[in-house]
């Protein structure tokens, strides 16, 4: 329930600031109230929700300010994943980086008006791809604090998913870069090309909100 949860705000199923209400929600995920209070709370220390006395839960508001925030946050988690990664990564890890991004490349090189047809398919390659990168890394705790703010960041990017700006060939070419820069091992190559993707994503979000 949680994940599906976390994943229906993500995907902005759930708006920010809607109103959560039990009634709906406990049919929606078959579970009970005390159940999806236990849910709830989680994703309040996630962020991803508010709690108000008297007020109930709603899905946490979004900002400018706080997507700069997460995306430094991110930036930083990231270089760091992807430098341990790649220093401890074996032939399987090359492999599965190789396998998600030919199924990442095939919906993005898709005419745009069909790539929209298959867009929850390319929100779980894209995840994939990404995670496929970082796979290798062996702080746990590091690759934890990483997901809460992909998570994050990625709510951002729903709030705009119909604008084919920021989901053009550019990044297509981006993501083709990133995973050689990742294979040939050139960490410092790999940082700077994950870095410079993630800011641009996130600017573009900007503009938009």
């Amino acid at each position: 329930m949680l994940e599906r949860l976390r994943s229906d705000i993500v995907s902005s199923v759930y708006e920010p600031e809607t109103r959560l209400k039990f009634a709906d929600m406990t049919k929606r995920y078959d579970v009970g109230i005390g159940t999806l209070r236990e849910g709830l709370s989680q994703l309040v220390s996630e962020g991803f929700v508010t709690l108000e006395a008297g007020k109930g839960f709603r899905v946490a508001p979004v900002s400018r300010e706080e997507l700069i925030e997460i995306t430094e946050h991110f930036i930083e988690l990231e270089k760091r994943a992807l430098t341990d990664a790649i220093a401890h990564g074996d032939d399987d890890w090359e492999s599965q980086i190789v396998a998600a991004h030919h199924r990442l490349s095939k919906i993005e090189k898709l005419p745009w008006a069909e790539r929209m047809g298959f867009h929850s398919t390319w929100v779980e390659r894209h995840r994939d791809f990404h995670r496929s990168l970082i796979a290798a890394c062996q702080g746990a705790w590091l690759l934890r604090l990483r997901t809460l703010m992909f998570d994050q960041l990625d709510r951002y990017r729903f709030l705009t998913k119909m604008n084919p700006d920021g989901l053009g060939k550019r990044k297509f070419e981006e993501h083709r870069l990133i995973m050689e820069a990742t294979l040939a091992r050139d960490t410092d190559k790999a940082v700077k090309l994950i870095e410079d993707h993630i800011r641009d994503t996130s600017e573009r979000v900007v503009k938009l909100l």
